[in-house]
């Protein structure tokens, strides 16, 4: 995913609209996490209908008002309007932690036929490594809600951030979110085999003892 934005600016929706233009700040925003791309305009009434269901759900998961620990999930709004001032329109009607391309940036029209959007609204979900995990969200948003969220997560085998520090997630390989069930299992193969092992052991012992026995003059 990193790979897709590495070399572009992506914009905040808040109040002084601050970029995110150096490697290190895009990889830190979007690294190990899913993102949607949400193709909308203005000017569609489709989408005007859809963008509170989006904000709403996307705060869900994200605003720790409603959650412990934020989801991790990315929103980034790809303007497909006709003006400028019709883009900055349908910003506020998105989260302020969603992030945009700015209205002159020609990637966004690049986008739109990288992933062959063809109607609005289009919410394409991509995992980590930029594999498409849904070409369009937009029903299964409407119909499960939040809910959605915990199919996409299972599916990317996304690593649990919340066990690891800034410098671990930079510098060390990740791991898969099954390794913590991986590690139990062969904690109990591990003392399933030293059992076995110690009572082998115990066997060739009294072997060894019922030989000596043997041996001795009565």
């Amino acid at each position: 995913m990193v790979d897709l934005f590495v070399d572009r600016v992506l914009v905040k929706n808040n109040r002084d609209q601050d970029e995110l233009d150096t490697e290190r700040e895009i990889v830190m925003r979007l690294q190990n996490r899913i993102l949607m791309l949400f193709f909308a305009s203005a000017a569609c009434e489709s989408c005007q209908q859809f963008a509170p269901t989006l904000a709403d759900f996307f705060k869900r998961l994200t605003d720790e008002s409603y959650v412990d620990r934020s989801a991790q999930l990315v929103l980034l709004y790809i303007s497909l309007d006709e003006s400028e001032d019709e883009q900055e329109s349908f910003l506020k009607e998105l989260p302020k932690r969603c992030l945009f391309l700015a209205y002159e940036d020609p990637y966004r029209r690049e986008l739109e036929a990288m992933f062959n959007v063809e109607e609005l609204p289009t919410v394409v979900v991509l995992r980590p490594d930029c594999s498409i995990l849904i070409r369009n969200a937009v029903e299964e948003i409407l119909s499960l809600g939040p809910d959605c969220y915990r199919n996409w997560q299972e599916a990317a085998e996304l690593i649990d951030r919340s066990f690891m520090i800034s410098e671990d997630f930079e510098q060390k390989s990740m791991r898969s979110w099954t390794d913590p069930v991986r590690r139990l299992k062969y904690k109990v193969e591990d003392g399933k085999k030293k059992k076995k092992k110690k009572k082998h052991r115990g066997g060739e012992e009294d072997a060894e003892v019922d030989k000596d026995k043997g041996g001795l003059p009565l």
